[in-house]
């Protein structure tokens, strides 16, 4: 099989994954939509919470993280990603795992927003972000573009301190870019940590596809 031959063949199978994802996710909206509604309070207690830390120092410095997790940092660097493993590595699978990942948490991530239409806090610390709030984007396709490098580099390094001190600070990137939402007021806590949760669900589910697929179809 050619190489677009397995791209449009695992994709076919991450998409049936993520329909199914998908339902049962919308089932559990009508289940904890109203609930949902309750732990507001929570949420504006973090806000109040994170309000006297913020400084025009840290504003900068959480714009820096919070572009981390933006498609316009997120595009380039994918692609960037899948050049590099296609053509300079020669790791096909490792390509293939990029762009179905990375399209099919966008189209997660659209269809979650759409099915929740939660509106964004009112009050912005500097700028309105468009869209919807819950979930997270940001935490949704951070969690799946730099848990995804974080498992690829698990796969590519040998030397065992680095493998895992390579993954710590990936995992407090995510959590840094996660927090850079709440700061900046353009998102709930709850949409981060819902953000967080469905990333990494989405993420095991599409690498235990697209595993099961390589092992299949073969190298």
């Amino acid at each position: 099989m050619s190489v677009w031959e397995i791209t449009l063949f695992v994709a076919a199978e991450v998409l049936v994954s993520l329909s199914v994802f998908a339902a049962v996710i919308a089932v559990l909206v009508f289940l904890v939509r109203k609930p949902m509604r309750r732990y507001k309070s929570i949420d504006m207690a973090i806000f109040d919470k994170i309000k006297p830390s913020v400084n025009p120092d840290r504003n900068v410095v959480m714009l820096f993280f919070t572009f981390l997790g933006k498609h316009q940092f997120l595009i380039p660097a994918n692609l960037i990603l899948i050049f590099y493993f296609l053509f300079v590595a020669r790791q096909t699978w490792f390509s293939i795992r990029i762009l179905t990942i990375s399209l099919s948490s966008l189209l997660l991530m659209l269809l979650l927003k759409r099915l929740f239409q939660r509106k964004r806090p009112l009050s912005p610390l500097l700028k309105a972000a468009r869209g919807l709030s819950f979930p997270s984007g940001h935490a949704i396709m951070s969690v799946t573009f730099y848990g995804l490098l974080a498992y690829m580099l698990q796969l590519s390094i040998n030397d065992d301190f680095i493998k895992y001190l390579v993954t710590l600070l990936i995992i407090i990137l995510i959590g840094v870019i996660g927090y850079s939402r709440i700061y900046l007021r353009v998102h709930y806590a709850s949409d981060v940590i819902a953000g967080f949760l469905i990333g990494f669900l989405w993420l095991v589910i599409s690498l235990s596809v697209i595993n099961g697929l390589e092992e299949y179809v073969g190298p």
